[in-house]
C-alpha cells in the first residue's frame, strides 16, 4: 500500500475510533439527562448517538475498498 493510501486508512480508522467515543458519550449523557427528567434533551442525545453510529458505519464502508486494493 502506498504512503498516501496508508495515511488515508490510518486517518479514517482514527475518525471511526474518535466518533465511536463521542457516540458512547452522547448515550451516557442521554441516560443522565433522563435521570434529571430532561426527556427532550435525552431523546436528542440518543438521536445523536444513533447518528454517530451511522457515521462510523459510513467511514467503515469507506475503508473497505482501501483495504481490499493493497
Amino acid at each position: 500500500m502506498d504512503e498516501d493510501r496508508l495515511r488515508l486508512v490510518k486517518l479514517i480508522e482514527h475518525w471511526i475510533e474518535h466518533n465511536d467515543e463521542h457516540g458512547n458519550r452522547f448515550s451516557e449523557e442521554a441516560h443522565k439527562a433522563e435521570k434529571l427528567g430532561l426527556k427532550d434533551v435525552a431523546e436528542e442525545l440518543y438521536n445523536a448517538s444513533k447518528a454517530s453510529g451511522v457515521v462510523s458505519e459510513k467511514l467503515s464502508n469507506a475503508l473497505k475498498p482501501l483495504r481490499e486494493s493493497k
